[in-house]
C-alpha cells in the first residue's frame, strides 16, 4: 500500500503566499509612515494616513499567522513537554494545537458576527471613509486558515505520537 503523500508542503506554500501579502502590507504601513513624517517636516501629510496604517498592521497580523502555525513559529514555553518522552511530548503538543484550532474557530465565529454587524450598518473609518469591513477581512481569511493550519500541524504531530515517528 502506498503511503497517502502529506498535505503539509502544499499548505505551506499557500500559507507563504498569504504571508507575503501580509509582509506586503506592512511594507506599506511603514512606506506610508515615514512618508507621512517626510511630508510633515514641511507642514504636509498624508490624509488618512492613520487608517490606512491600521488597516495595513492588521493585514500583515492576521494573514502572517497560519504560516507561523505550520512552522511552529509562534511563541511557547517548554516547561512540560521537554522532559516527556517523544511519543508523550508529540501528543501534548498534538493537544495545544487542537486547543489553538478551537481558539480560532471562536475567533473566526465571532468575527464573522462582527463583520456581518459591521458590512449591515456600512461602517467607515474616521478620517477617509475606508470600510471596516476591509479591517475584518483578513482577520476573518487569517483565522480561518490559521484553523486549517493548526489542524494539520495537529494531526500530523498526533499521527507522529502514535507511530512513535518524528515529526
Amino acid at each position: 500500500m502506498q503511503a497517502v503523500p502529506s498535505p503539509l508542503p502544499l499548505a505551506r506554500l499557500v500559507a507563504r503566499g498569504v504571508a507575503l501579502v501580509g509582509l506586503a502590507a506592512l511594507g506599506v504601513a511603514v512606506g506610508v509612515t515615514l512618508l507621512d513624517i517626510a511630508l510633515s517636516l514641511g507642514e504636509s501629510g498624508i490624509a488618512g494616513e492613520v487608517d490606512i496604517v491600521q488597516l495595513c498592521v492588521m493585514a500583515g497580523a492576521w494573514l502572517a499567522m497560519p504560516l507561523a502555525f505550520l512552522d511552529d513559529a509562534h511563541v511557547s514555553v517548554d516547561l512540560l513537554s521537554g522532559r516527556l518522552p517523544h511519543r508523550a511530548g508529540l501528543a501534548l503538543k498534538g493537544f495545544g494545537e487542537l486547543l489553538s484550532v478551537a481558539l480560532m474557530a471562536l475567533v473566526l465565529r465571532y468575527g464573522w458576527d462582527t463583520a456581518q454587524q459591521q458590512l449591515t450598518f456600512g461602517d467607515v473609518s474616521q478620517e477617509i471613509g475606508i470600510p471596516i469591513i476591509w479591517y475584518w477581512a483578513p482577520l476573518l481569511a487569517g483565522a480561518a486558515l490559521s484553523i486549517l493550519a493548526a489542524l494539520l500541524v495537529a494531526l500530523a504531530d498526533l499521527a507522529a505520537a502514535l507511530k512513535g515517528a518524528p515529526r
